[in-house]
């Protein structure tokens, strides 16, 4: 996802589709990558971390097949919920956990279809209302009643709609999709099928040695984040690899496409609105969109901050996170 900063000039361009984008950047990109000479730690350049092992839990909502979902449970107090935005997985909370974990049961998952979790089966829709059927059923396998629900992107929008259906006791949503015109709609989703079809080209051992260079992973990562010089290499990679195996991508940006994806309020339960002044996926613009639909959401803004901000600012997102989920104000 996060190779997208290179791709809006190519996207762009007058006549040129995303396929012919993406080669382009393909050409671009092989022709000037490092070598062996560049100080990488092994001959692909990749350090490597040991992979955490995920849980896995099958939710089962009347009337649809089962779903399963990868996730990971760490830490005590109210159970919080996170989910990743489209093509991300629920590693994009890893520098938030920490900080929450202390205060806050946290249960990051990866949506059907990114990470490691399955696609949905043949009989599941992939619309907002059967997620939150599948959801709630997933929380009940969990034993988890109306958790505080924090969501980005896509996730985000989810969130705001189990809220909606009463199913989370609180919501944080950063940078929430679906509140974009045709034409926002459409500059997203030629960024990010750009973005996915240049990852596909890239041989693996050139992406890792690219961002392992701090000149080349600011190029690579200048879009979706406000401070690219924040992103380790190894955050970089996992999450370019997460895009280029998103089974669900494709079907996940068509669902996208349907109108009304958030309409009416959520009376009852606390919204808090995260945006990032430097978000250039979402632009921040689209917040007064959903505070017109949520009057009594917290709208707070997060200066220099680009689309993910959870890597830009964790300190910043955690401190919010904690404030929206508790039932008195959290001491800075």
């Amino acid at each position: 996802m996060a190779l997208i900063s290179s791709f809006i000039a190519a996207v762009d361009r007058p006549g040129r589709s995303v396929r012919a984008a993406a080669g382009y950047l393909h050409d671009l990109l092989t022709a000037t990558q490092p070598g062996p000479e560049s100080g990488c730690p092994h001959d692909n350049g990749e350090v490597a971390a040991p992979r955490r092992a995920a849980s896995f839990v099958k939710g089962s909502a009347p009337g649809l097949g089962a779903v399963t979902v990868a996730y990971e449970q760490q830490g005590t107090g109210e159970p919080l919920v996170l989910l990743h935005g489209v093509g991300h997985h629920r590693q994009a909370w890893d520098e938030i956990v920490p900080l929450l974990a202390g205060q806050r049961e946290t249960i990051a998952m990866d949506l059907p279809g990114f990470g490691e979790s399955p696609d949905l089966g043949p009989t599941v829709p992939r619309d907002l209302p059967t997620a939150v059927l599948w959801l709630g059923a997933v929380f009940a396998e969990l034993g988890v009643e109306r958790p505080h629900v924090v969501g980005h992107s896509l996730g985000g929008l989810i969130a705001l709609n189990l809220g909606q259906a009463g199913l989370a006791r609180s919501v944080t949503a950063v940078a929430p999709a679906g509140f974009w015109t045709d034409a926002e709609r459409r500059h997203t989703y030629s960024m990010l099928a750009a973005a996915r079809q240049s990852v596909r080209l890239l041989p693996d051992t050139a992406m890792v040695r690219l961002a392992h260079t701090a000149a080349a992973r600011a190029a690579l990562a200048g879009t979706l984040y406000g401070r690219p010089d924040r992103c380790p290499p190894e955050t970089l990679i996992s999450d370019l690899r997460a895009l280029r195996d998103a089974t669900a991508f494709n079907a996940t940006l068509r669902a996208g496409r349907a109108p009304g994806l958030f309409t009416g309020d959520i009376p009852g339960v606390p919204v808090t609105i995260v945006w990032g002044t430097r978000d250039r996926i979402l632009p921040p613009r689209q917040a007064a969109r959903v505070q017109a639909m949520i009057p009594r959401a917290r709208l707070v803004e997060l200066p220099d901050c680009g689309h993910i901000p959870m890597n830009d600012a964790p300190d910043l997102v955690a401190h919010i996170i904690l404030e929206a989920t508790a039932s008195a104000p959290v001491e800075q």
